[in-house]
């Protein structure tokens, strides 16, 4: 597992290893998160806070992949992917446990914000790490690392209620979301540690310790990559935040409410491991735009008739699998190497994180203004459309940072778009 920029076939013996560290990493990216909507009620009634400010609990993240992805790159390159992703572990462990300290109003928001941190590191390098590992195979291993970011994540939501149930006083909603979000870590950190083992970071030329500006920040596909990536995770972190809080409201108990979450991850999974058989021929030109057609009819479902949640929930798992497993493939396919995948990556995820972090709290906002879920569903309903609108040209056949060609065979002078 090297850390150069040419290819190698792996032998079997560590390529399944490889497979192995990159499924326990994947399985770490969501629990810290989509364990929280579930035990939202529990952490209000716990610590007082009202319905727009247990938004910003999802948000705190979102604001910190903003802020951290674009440095990233630079990070993957002075220090070797693999040891970067390594130690972003760590801090999402060291951020999990600060979290879940008892008896500090402030170690909630710095915990959230650490877990934050981690998770930008790891998202957006994680991409980047597949393309140069699995070159033949990058749909397939982007598939299936998306799959078990939504299989893991509706697992954590799914138990996250009962857990604190079980430990039965108002705080056992912090012993829950260590449980969920820690559990796992150990074994991955162990085994991407065991498949990094040995690598060490390229040396870059003398009197060059940074890379020239790339110019990713003024290319028009990458803006592209960078919008569908927002929108379809803003969909995500509104309905992983809020569905369970929904469904309680049409009459569901918290607990059933919480397995209503994880069924709508459940189906993501599907969502996810259908991406690389459909993205074939021609396909692929429309298959981002055709994605958000699933979530549209879901949201509107749950204002039409919201009593069906279940059936909606389906169709919004289905969609939300897909949307980010066809995010993450555009990052891998519009890069001509794995380097510019992790530029490309930091910066769609940045921008698109940005956009997110709004999502969830304007989602509260509204229903606390306004009364009901509808106002709310339908800025739900708007990301998704748009979504689908931004798809349209993401979905064109162009690399990020080349020059486009016009009629005549000549450079047009500007970014691909």
């Amino acid at each position: 597992m090297g850390e150069d920029t040419k290819a190698t076939r792996l032998p079997p013996v560590a390529s399944g290893t490889l497979v192995i560290a990159v499924c326990l990493v994947a399985a770490n990216m969501r629990p810290t998160v989509t364990a929280v909507g579930p035990l939202l009620d529990r952490i209000g009634d716990d610590t007082g806070m009202s319905v727009a400010t247990l938004g910003l609990i999802t948000s705190i993240p979102l604001i910190a992949w903003a802020i951290v992805s674009p440095l990233a790159h630079d990070l993957s390159r002075r220090f070797g992917l693999s040891r970067v992703v390594t130690w972003a572990l760590v801090l999402l462990t060291a951020g999990t446990i600060v979290r879940s300290l008892p008896g500090m109003p402030a170690a909630l928001w710095l915990g959230t914000a650490i877990i934050g941190a981690a998770l930008a590191l790891t998202n957006v390098l994680m991409p980047a790490a597949i393309k140069r590992d699995f070159p033949g195979r990058t749909a397939l291993m982007m598939a299936v690392y998306t799959a078990l970011l939504g299989a893991v994540g509706a697992v954590a939501s799914g138990v996250a209620v009962p857990i604190a149930q079980a430990v039965g006083d108002e705080a056992g909603w912090r012993v829950a979301l260590l449980i969920t979000g820690g559990i796992l870590l150990p074994f991955a950190i162990g085994a991407w540690a065991w498949a990094a083992r040995g690598t060490h970071p390229p040396r870059p030329p003398r009197g060059s310790a940074r890379r020239p500006p790339t110019g990713i920040w003024s290319d028009r596909t990458a803006w592209l990559v960078a919008g569908y990536m927002g929108l379809q995770a803003s969909t995500f972190y509104m309905l992983v935040t809020w569905l369970a809080t929904i469904s309680v409201s049409t009459g569901r108990s918290p607990l059933v409410a919480g397995f209503d979450v994880m069924i709508y991850q459940l189906c993501s999974l599907a969502g996810s491991l259908v991406i690389p058989l459909v993205l074939r021929g021609a396909a692929e030109r429309f298959i981002p735009a055709a994605i958000p057609v699933l979530g549209i009819t879901g949201t509107v479902g749950l204002m039409v008739a919201p009593d069906a949640i279940l059936v909606w929930c389906v169709l919004l798992g289905l969609f939300g699998g897909a949307s980010l497993g066809m995010a993450l493939t555009l990052v891998a396919h519009r890069a001509r190497d794995h380097d510019t995948a992790t530029v490309l990556s930091g910066m769609a995820q940045s921008v698109g994180y940005l956009i997110a972090a709004v999502g969830p709290v304007a989602f509260g906002a509204l229903h606390a203004a306004v009364g009901g879920w509808f106002a709310s569903l339908s800025l739900l309903l708007a990301a998704m459309i748009g979504q689908s609108v931004v798809g349209v040209f993401a979905g064109r056949d162009r690399f990020v940072l080349e020059p486009r060609v016009n009629p005549k065979g000549r450079p047009g002078g500007a970014a691909a778009g």
